[in-house]
């Protein structure tokens, strides 16, 4: 098994889709030594989703497993035998810590106590993204005019993975972020293209290429947008694209051929991701009115009135990729629930279950997501920017359509539901966390800790895992002809 490092890891997507690679032989191609979070809830979820792959590893009882995370038991009558056995092996690996060069020793102490000393190390991987918050366009929007902007320590917060590189040279590493760093600035300077001439002057001398998973080029022929991969083209139910770069240490470069990630046959739509999901309806919360209205009366005159909307001419409808679908399935399914677990929606005002309700049916009409200002007046949200002219976000109410990939879930998901509305009208309510965890591709099997909000903020933050294993896939295929290059050398010597 080729070992992998995890930084900025979040709730696992890239880990879990690593983890998940098998090679031709059906063993595990990748054993995660260390994963490194700051957030408290997320390190919950990767100790037990580490436990998990542990108990497959060693052909441990997983019924604990399920019971937990179905409810039956709670975590001390769980934490017993085999369970807590691979709880705590698990629990070696993952560190919460803030990355920064505060804490840089105490890391590399980790890193170097897990990966042993350098003569021995073989080769290995270096996965993780750091946090986006400060390359986001959404992030950048809510700073426009912040003169501590420039400063934020997130703008530089990639240095610790290229110290991790520099010193601990890794074979190969996996580095993702929001498509929004190619296009982010610190003052005068791009900070993709800083981040580049940072990887061409590591310290120890080490060096990488550079190359894209999308499009099989020179690295000096790649443009930056070659690095942004489209996640809907690859199987996952979602349109999220990132910037992720593939490094290959320049010593090993030349035995390593380039290899570029397969599209999928088709896409896979929301109506596939959501299949099997039992209809839930979300409580309602409370909080008075500036306007007393009888929202019964006007969800009757509202959906009256959109009834009557006639159905403009649509394109054909996307043809879901069949094989696609099918790997999609398998991949998340789980025969071991009964019911899927974290699927209770949370409560909204009666408002907004109205509007959601209208929204959804209008959504099935037009064969798209409406926005705010095609509802009747009466529905428009309680805003002092609404109805005047340049409202910003007119589409600040996001029905997902049953037809095509869902819009990216992102972690503002965890502050309200209203870009992620169901497209059936009669549930009129946000997705739940397990509908989120689908459309990122997380099995059904795979468990978030920590209250509800912070589950959804996990959901949001990750890289989905299905894509994850794709390029875990060609990752062990690169590792593994690196090793078949050494044996032969070792036999020809």
């Amino acid at each position: 098994m080729f070992p992998i490092i995890d930084l900025f890891a979040g709730p696992g997507g890239l880990n879990e889709g690593f983890s998940s690679v098998k090679d031709e032989a059906g063993n595990y191609a990748f054993k995660t030594l260390a994963s490194f979070e700051m957030d408290s809830f997320a390190c919950q979820t990767l100790r037990l989703r580490a436990t998990y792959r542990e108990l497959l590893r060693i052909g441990g009882d997983l019924q604990p497993y399920f019971e937990y995370i179905s409810g039956a038991k709670t975590w001390p009558e769980t934490l017993k035998g085999d369970f807590k056995e691979a709880y705590m092996a698990a629990k070696q690996h993952v560190y919460r810590v803030e990355l920064g060069e505060e804490n840089r020793p105490k890391v590399d102490e980790h890193i170097e106590l897990q990966l042993g000393p350098e003569d021995t190390r073989g080769d290995w991987a270096l996965i993780g993204g750091p946090p986006c918050q400060a390359y986001s366009l959404a992030g950048r929007s809510r700073r426009t005019g912040d003169e501590n902007f420039a400063f934020d320590h997130k703008h530089f917060l990639y240095r610790e993975y290229l110290h991790i590189l520099g010193k601990f040279k890794p074979t190969i590493f996996v580095m993702e972020n929001v498509k929004g760093l190619l296009s982010s600035k610190n003052g005068d300077q791009s900070m993709f293209q800083t981040i580049l001439a940072d990887l061409k002057r590591l310290p120890s001398g080490v060096s990488y290429e550079i190359r894209s998973l999308v499009v099989d080029a020179e690295p000096n022929d790649i443009a930056p947008n070659d690095f942004i991969i489209r996640s809907e083209d690859y199987g996952v139910p979602q349109k999220r694209h990132r910037v992720i770069l593939l490094g290959v240490r320049s010593d090993v470069v030349h035995l390593i051929p380039r290899q570029v990630l397969n599209k999928a046959d088709g896409p896979v739509t929301v109506r596939a991701a959501l299949r099997g999901m039992p209809a839930v309806q979300a409580e309602t919360s409370y909080r008075k009115p500036k306007i007393a209205q009888d929202w019964s009366a006007v969800q009757t005159a509202a959906l009256r009135d959109i009834r009557s909307v006639e159905s403009p001419s649509k394109l054909e409808p996307l043809k879901p990729g069949a094989k696609a679908v099918e790997s999609y399935v398998d991949w998340i399914s789980e025969t071991e629930l009964n019911e899927p677990i974290q699927h209770n929606p949370r409560a909204h005002m009666v408002s907004d279950l109205v509007r959601y309700r209208v929204m959804a049916e209008l959504a099935q009409r037009l064969g798209k997501s409406p926005k705010y200002t095609d509802l009747p007046p009466s529905l428009h949200p309680e805003h002092r920017n609404i109805g005047k002219v340049g409202t910003p976000f007119t589409d600040r109410f996001r029905v997902q359509v049953w037809d095509t990939p869902a819009t990216t879930v992102v972690s503002h998901i965890s502050k309200d539901g209203h870009y992620y509305i169901h497209p059936d009208p009669r549930q009129a309510r946000s997705f739940t966390v397990r509908e989120a965890a689908r459309l990122q591709s997380f099995p059904d099997n795979y468990f978030f800790e920590g209250p509800r909000t912070q589950q959804f903020h996990q959901v949001g933050n990750a890289v989905p895992p299905l894509l994850s294993k794709q390029i875990g896939e060609l990752v062990a295929q690169m590792l593994g002809t690196l090793d078949i290059h050494k044996k032969d050398s070792e036999v020809t010597a």
